[in-house]
Order: structure tokens, then C-alpha cells, then sequence
């Protein structure tokens, strides 16, 4: 999230339109017309409820009284399911390679004034994380974490020494740089909103190719929760006033300002569009970011492959909303790790019917929340491994 996260003061920036910094060499779509914002494309299967007799009575038996471990034994399920559908397996549940990537792009919507930052603190901070110097590099190496960041497109690129000196931690496929202002025209094209799916999706599967079945997603993009405000409005009808907040301080005046620009954009999107306005491919292209589409594409591959989503805080979860309006079945595979402060974010749960692991009051982004979590996966997958079953302790109730 990070919209409004340091002390800088704000200044204005003029934005250059979408023209891509380099050719970016675009992922093979499949050869059928199908889009990537239809179900049919993704082709991801539902978690099968057949195999939960099995996980439940391994669970049961374990040496405590049911349901004591609470919202552990919930996620113990959920993994068990993810990882081993087959109704009668009783397999161990592995964290293998838990992976946080944290996708950075830059909002032309940034230019009004609507962040305690200024523009040019996204690149600021892409290169505090590939220097080690972030809340989000603090926990994931200590808990364990492969960490990558995504340029998805920053107003300009990381330099020739900071990216050899990144290189095995950075990854470049920026979509233009930085979009469009969206309060008086698209964000992104349609193409450059497809493309961003596909190239999410890329990353995910390089991921997964390498042994991660746990992928994390973050995010780093000043305006971006004013993109995230905007696509929840259209997405569910809500008004601005339901889906904006503060972040991480800004004034009373920047706050009537934000919902006021996003209330514009919302007005030129259904004038232009109609109902249409209220599609997933429509809504990303109006009024989206370059980094909350490429962790669409991303989530859904990571779905499509099997694996588990740790879903982080407002930004993220708006993400995987529109995973899931594009594909319902993605949300088998997701697990939320938090409830943000940004307030929100409690909107965006509730759409989804989302219990998150933990409420601690933050309001980074980066993916902190989603770090945090870890353990309580580990924890999980520990009792639901190791703990003793009342037969195999010798214990009677």
C-alpha cells in the first residue's frame, strides 16, 4: 500500500502518457479467443469437499478437545484441501518455498496532491527493498521468505548498479510508465490491462516452477489505494465515501479531495461505458494500477497451478476481489492474512466472506501482513503433521 507512507512533502508531477520505457517480450496468450478476464481462460478447478471426512478426522484425533486449536484448525483444513484433494489421502501439508513478491507502479492520479509522498518515493522505496532496508525485507528474512520485487511500472527504471547489485531479487516488466491520470481518462488500455494479467501470471508460474506452493503478494505504489478505492466502488456499486480513507495520514482536505476525484472518475467511466463500467476488464483499464493488475494474473495462475495465496491488506485484497469476479474458484485457494486499518478493507472482506488470521493494526502495505502470517501456517501444518492422535499417545476420553 504505502500510498501515503512518508514524511515528504508532496509536489506536483507531470506525467507522461502510457508509451512502455522498453518492448516488454509479452507471455504467449492461448491461441483460442477466449480473454483473460473470462473464467474459461484460467480453466482452474474447485477445491473438491470430497477429501474433508479424511482431514477432519485427522484433525479430531489429534490430543486436544475439538475445535481447540480455533481458527488453526480452519486453516489446517483449508491447506490440507489445497494440497491434497484426493478423498481418502491423509498426506502431511508441506510449506515449501513460501515466496513474497511485491509488485511497484507508479499512479498518474498521484499528481493531485493526494498522498503525504510524492511520486517519485516508489522508486524510492523499490530501492530501499532491493538494498534490505524495509519492513517487508526485515520479515521475510526473518521468517523465512524468498523475496522478489516486480518493477510493473514505475516512472523510471532502477539504475544500471542498483539492478546488478538486485539482480537475483528484482524483476522488470514494467507495463508504461506509470499510468494515466484516471480522474479525467483511462488508467491503461485495454491491451496494456490484458497484458498486465499475463505477465503477473509470469512471475507466478516461475515461482511455482522453482518449488513455491505458498505465494504472498505485496505491493508498493504511491496512489495506488486511491486505484484500489475506486476499482472496489465500481466493482460493487459502493460509494467513494464507503471505499476511501486516509492510508497513513493524509489531511481532511486531501481526503475530500481523493473522493471527490475518484467520484469524477467514476462519473466519466459510466458515462463512457454504461453497465459495462462494472466489469473487471473494464473497471482495471479505467481506473487501475499496473502492479494490482499484474497480481490478478499472478493470483489466478497461482490458483490455476494449486497452490496457496496468502492475500495481504486493502490493495492486495482488492486484487483478489477481481481474481475472484474473474474467476469464482480462485478463492479456494486464498488465505487472508490480515485486516488492515484502512478502513476499507473491511468492505473488501466482507465482499469476499474473508476471516483473516490476524488484526494487528496495520496500514504499510508491502505486504507486511501477509509476512506475519507465515508462522501461522507453519503452526498449522505442524500440529496437523506432528501432533499425536489420542490412539498412537495412548490417551482415552
Amino acid at each position: 500500500m504505502l500510498d501515503e507512507d512518508v514524511i515528504a512533502a508532496p509536489k506536483a508531477t507531470n506525467y507522461p502518457q502510457q508509451a512502455p520505457r522498453t518492448k516488454q517480450k509479452m507471455p504467449q496468450q492461448n491461441t483460442t479467443s477466449t480473454s483473460v478476464f473470462e473464467q474459461a481462460y484460467w480453466q482452474i478447478a474447485a477445491v473438491d469437499s470430497a477429501c474433508l471426512p479424511s482431514i477432519d478426522e485427522r484433525i479430531n484425533n489429534k490430543t486436544k478437545p475439538l475445535g481447540a486449536l480455533g481458527q488453526l484448525e480452519d486453516l489446517a483444513r483449508q491447506l490440507a484441501q489445497i494440497q491434497h484433494p484426493a478423498p481418502k489421502e491423509s498426506k502431511p501439508i508441506e510449506i515449501n518455498r513460501p515466496v513474497m513478491l511485491v509488485f511497484a507502479a507508479d499512479h498518474g492520479i498521484a499528481a493531485h496532491n493526494i498522498s503525504i509522498a510524492p511520486p517519485e518515493v516508489t522508486q524510492q522505496m523499490v530501492l530501499n527493498f532491493l538494498n534490505g532496508g524495509a519492513a517487508i525485507n526485515c520479515f521475510s528474512s526473518t521468517l523465512g521468505w524468498k523475496m522478489k520485487v516486480i518493477d510493473a511500472g514505475m516512472l523510471s527504471p532502477i539504475d544500471q548498479i542498483a539492478r546488478a547489485s538486485a539482480s537475483d531479487m528484482l524483476i522488470e516488466q514494467p507495463m508504461g510508465t506509470g499510468t494515466a491520470d484516471f480522474s479525467t481518462q483511462a488508467a491503461m488500455t485495454q491491451d496494456q490491462a490484458e497484458q498486465a494479467l499475463l505477465m503477473g501470471a509470469k512471475v507466478a508460474k516461475e515461482q511455482i516452477t522453482q518449488g513455491s506452493n505458498v505465494l504472498a503478494f505485496g505491493e508498493m505504489g504511491i496512489g495506488n489505494t486511491s486505484s484500489a478505492s475506486a476499482l472496489l466502488s465500481l466493482i460493487c456499486g459502493l460509494s467513494p465515501e464507503r471505499t476511501t480513507g486516509k492510508g497513513t495520514g493524509i489531511s481532511d482536505d486531501q481526503l475530500a479531495n481523493k473522493v471527490q476525484l475518484i467520484t469524477d472518475a467514476l462519473e466519466r467511466v459510466k458515462n463512457t461505458h454504461g453497465t459495462k463500467a462494472f466489469t473487471p476488464q473494464t473497471a482495471l483499464a479505467e481506473v487501475g494500477g499496473f502492479e494490482i493488475a499484474q497480481i490478478i494474473g499472478a493470483m489466478l495462475a497461482s490458483a490455476q497451478a494449486g497452490k496457496s495465496i496468502l492475500v495481504d491488506g486493502f490493495i492486495v485484497s482488492v486484487a483478489a476481489l477481481f481474481a475472484t469476479r474473474i474467476a469464482p474458484k480462485a478463492q479456494d485457494y486464498m488465505l487472508f492474512a490480515h485486516c488492515s486499518a484502512e478502513h476499507a478493507h473491511q468492505q473488501v472482506l466482507a465482499q469476499l466472506d474473508a476471516r483473516p488470521l490476524l488484526s494487528l493494526g496495520l496500514r504499510l502495505g508491502e505486504g507486511t501482513g501477509a509476512a506475519l502470517a507465515l508462522p501461522l501456517l507453519q503452526a498449522a501444518a505442524s500440529f496437523y503433521n506432528d501432533m499425536a492422535s489420542f490412539e498412537s499417545a495412548g490417551v482415552t476420553v
